[in-house]
């Protein structure tokens, strides 16, 4: 059974090293023997793997006392290589943000901030044509008084002795090794003594935010717009999160939406629809016109190409489908009542009579086939 290498000799230290050293002994040996640099090189994976076991012993001031004192028999119990890194990957899964900070990681993994939300309410011409529409939300500040730190005036954060400032701990269950948050700091890297009064050690305070936002044309209901770095800040350093800003449209009197198309429901006279005739409609650009053919039925639709909606996704602006329902009065002057008894005449319609009493009405239901009679002798 080959002996193990000294762990000392391994990272090219002296027994008296300190930490930084020790670190930094492991950074040059794990960039120079890393296996993405040296592809296909067994050799270099063996040291690799040397490098990070004698790493996560000496970096271990309990590790490596018993190291001092005991030797291999000290942190293995029994005097061969193990450690659980079995291959590269338990290495990088065992170290984690450890062994990222050791590739310039800055000690924890770098976060960004939470996205915050604001509503913004647009009415239909605004989601069709695009707007600048202000908005406000809420989001985390730097604490003015403590300039973020987290601690009271005179007193600053401190290392976390539990996890040396990584936020993070490696724990052993049997051959089963995990990270875990520092149960200390909770992952932060530091502690604080003395927290500030007025973020209570936060180091941020809840602000209002007023900016603006760019709607562009044809947003829908539902849709979200994002403002980039305009939410919370990182806990670590990192990038801002962004502001997400969730459209609602309001409903329109005239139109009603189906994707990039307009749809207006217009009345016409029944003279407008037999004789045909110039209807006048609105569109979101203003007064439009469009021809009715004679003799256009109830229901029917009309196209008015590139009078519809934007698409923020593509060019080109949809429909607007102008429907005309044609309208029957309720009411009637005389003159048109005569004209359309008159047209009704001409039509061989059967039509209710001028004046007709309740029993005269009453006998020609109980006697259809005599009324029929009747109407036709006439």
């Amino acid at each position: 059974m080959p002996t193990q290498r000294d762990y000392y000799e391994v990272l090219g230290v002296e027994r008296n090293a300190s930490e930084a050293e020790i670190a930094s002994a492991y950074r040059k040996m794990a960039v120079l023997h890393h296996p993405d640099k040296n592809p296909g090189d067994e050799g270099a994976i063996t040291l690799f793997k040397q490098a990070a076991e004698a790493f996560e012993v000496l970096n271990d001031p309990e590790k490596r006392s018993r190291y001092d004192r005991f030797g291999h028999a000290g942190v293995n119990g029994s005097g061969h290589a193990g450690h659980g890194f079995g291959n590269v990957e338990d290495i990088f899964s065992a170290f984690g943000d450890i062994f990222g900070d050791l590739f310039g990681g800055g000690g924890r993994r770098v976060r960004a901030g939470r996205d915050v939300r604001s509503d913004v309410t647009l009415t239909l011409h605004e989601a069709a044509l695009g707007v600048t529409k202000r908005v406000e939300f809420e989001r985390h500040e730097t604490c003015a008084t403590c300039a973020g730190s987290g601690a009271a005036k005179g007193s600053s954060r401190q290392t976390c002795g539990y996890c040396k400032g990584h936020g993070r701990v490696i724990q052993s269950a049997g051959i089963v090794r995990m990270q875990a948050v520092c149960p200390k700091c909770r992952g932060a890297g530091s502690t604080i003594d003395s927290p500030c009064r007025d973020c209570r050690g936060k180091g941020s305070r809840l602000k209002k935010v007023v900016t603006e936002v760019e709607i562009p044309a044809g947003v829908d209901d539902g849709t979200r717009v994002r403002i980039v770095g305009e939410g919370e800040p990182s806990p670590d350093g990192g990038p801002r999160g962004d502001c997400y800003c969730f459209i609602a449209v309001l409903a329109h009197p005239l139109f009603e939406r189906e994707g990039q198309h307009l749809v207006c429901r217009i009345p016409i006279t029944y003279t407008q629809a037999a004789l045909g005739c110039e209807l006048e409609v609105p569109t979101l650009q203003g007064k439009g016109e469009i021809t009715i053919p004679p003799g256009t039925p109830s229901g029917e639709v009309f196209r008015m190409a590139g009078k519809g909606v934007a698409d923020p996704r593509r060019r080109g602006l949809g429909d607007l489908l102008v429907q005309v329902i044609i309208e029957v009065p309720k009411k009637l002057t005389g003159e048109e009542e005569t004209l359309l008894r008159k047209l009704a005449k001409l039509e061989h319609k059967n039509v209710a009579p001028e004046r007709k009493s309740f029993f005269q009405s009453l006998k020609e239901y109980f006697t259809p086939d005599e009324h029929v009679g009747a109407e036709a002798d006439e």
